[in-house]
């Protein structure tokens, strides 16, 4: 198998589902050694990140960064049976044109999916994932919103598969005598404006303040200078450094493995990330803010009829949602036990592909007579011709591999630095100064 993912979050779904396709017992249940590659770009995750993520069970040394064109190259000499793309959804649609124009004699298994919640761009999305053999849905509510979406294009919806999240686990929760915890999971474009997150930021101080016998923490994704799988304009770290008062001494920023981390949670409060599945499938007390709004912009509209949804009010006051049986059912968190089997269907239909031997090549739904003003320009940004074939000069002489590298690398690790001081430092200068 091979995993080709474009940042931190997609690389831990990429490899933990390709784990959870192998893990499994009986003849549905393949054995493969894995092989990672982190697609170049603005979120290549660094060495730390990677590290946070935990074990996904590939080795640092079987992880390699590439470009599109050298991934394509890497399917069509290496041999792979299965290969799970954990990318945005222009990457998957330039990789399924471009494993489609390598002409295998036989090719790879193709299994895409999604990270976590589902709350925005679904159809875009979708069909840029359309002509995966596997597009996993993380529930049953997924599943039935991504045929939906498929049928209605009149698109094939057979390779919508339900699964689970790959990352959930651990241990039910159980609260400790003495422990009092209370974790908000940050996200880092959610919200997005400077105001917003220095509100909850706020917020989560004066809780802190309020109650000076719990521990507060705020579980970042990344540093200052990271990029994860979405742009933090405003980091957290930057806006504790201008909170009046300074922070109080329960009060604390963290990082680490989300698993962990909820170890030693007695309640998880975030706006909408994905954490909050995870919570609730150790049975964590869970609250999803309503502060803001409860919009589309924010993904919290996700959690509607979830009986999650509360505010800091509620919470100073000592509130603790309690989710709906119901909506539990349809979002695959399993909290009844069933996650053990979550991958079954799944991993049988892998194994049903892989005896297939020769599959016919990807047929996405968007091609150059369906989406001629659209499909060029997504296969343009991975140097891809409108065939899916590399540009001209997209690869380097072999010869001249090495050189080009040494300098490619540099170039790149400076080019990342430029972007992301521009992102976090220059560009809110910029804004503010507009609307002077």
């Amino acid at each position: 198998m091979a995993v080709l993912a474009d940042s931190d979050t997609r690389w831990k779904w990429g490899a933990l589902t390709a784990r959870r396709l192998t893990s499994g017992d009986g003849p549905s249940a393949p054995r493969a050694r894995t092989g990672g590659f982190l697609l170049r770009g603005r979120a290549t995750p660094t060495p730390r990140q990677l590290a946070e993520v935990g074990d996904v069970g590939i080795e640092a040394d079987r992880v390699r960064e590439v470009t599109a064109v050298e991934f394509l190259h890497a399917v069509r000499d290496e041999g792979y049976d299965v290969v799970v793309l954990a990318l945005v959804g222009g990457a998957v649609q330039a990789m399924l044109h471009g494993i489609a124009a390598l002409r295998l004699p036989v090719r790879p298994v193709l299994v895409t999916g999604y990270v976590g919640v589902v709350y925005e761009k679904l159809t875009d999305g979708l069909l840029l994932r359309h002509g995966a053999d596997v597009v996993l849905a993380n529930s049953r509510h997924d599943a039935e919103r991504f045929r939906a979406v498929y049928e209605g294009v009149g698109a094939d919806a057979s390779a919508v598969t339900e699964a689970a999240l790959p990352f959930l686990g651990g241990d039910p929760y159980r609260p400790e005598p003495g422990r009092d915890t209370l974790v908000f999971a940050a996200q880092p474009s959610v919200p997005g404006n400077r105001a917003d997150r220095t509100y909850l930021l706020r917020r989560l101080v004066e809780h802190a303040r309020l109650h000076p016998g719990r521990e507060v923490l705020l579980k970042l994704r990344s540093k200052p200078g990271e990029h994860t799988t979405h742009i933090e304009e405003h980091p957290y770290q930057r806006l504790a450094e201008r909170v009046p008062g300074g922070l109080p001494p329960n009060f604390r920023l963290v990082y680490g493995h989300m698993g962990e981390v909820l170890d030693r949670t007695d309640l998880l409060v975030t706006v909408s990330s994905t954490a909050a599945l995870e919570a609730l499938h150790r049975r964590i007390p869970t609250a999803v803010l309503t502060d803001l709004g409860v919009r589309e912009a924010l993904g919290n509209h996700h959690f509607t009829g979830s009986g999650l949804l509360t505010s800091f009010d509620h919470l100073d006051a000592g509130a603790r949602p309690r989710p709906d049986p119901a909506w539990l059912a349809g979002q695959g968190v399993a909290a009844d036990g069933g996650y053990a089997t979550a991958y079954d269907t799944a991993r049988a239909r892998v194994t049903a592909l892989l005896a297939r031997g020769r599959l016919p090549g990807p047929a996405p739904y968007y091609a150059p007579a369906t989406a001629p003003g659209y499909l060029p320009g997504i296969l343009a940004r991975h140097h891809l011709d409108p065939d899916g074939r590399p540009l001209p000069g997209a690869t380097a002489p072999r010869e001249a591999g090495r050189v080009r590298t040494a300098v490619r690398e540099a170039v790149r690790d400076a080019a990342r630095g430029a972007y992301r001081h521009g992102v976090q430092r220059v560009a809110p200068v910029v804004r503010r100064m507009g609307e002077l």
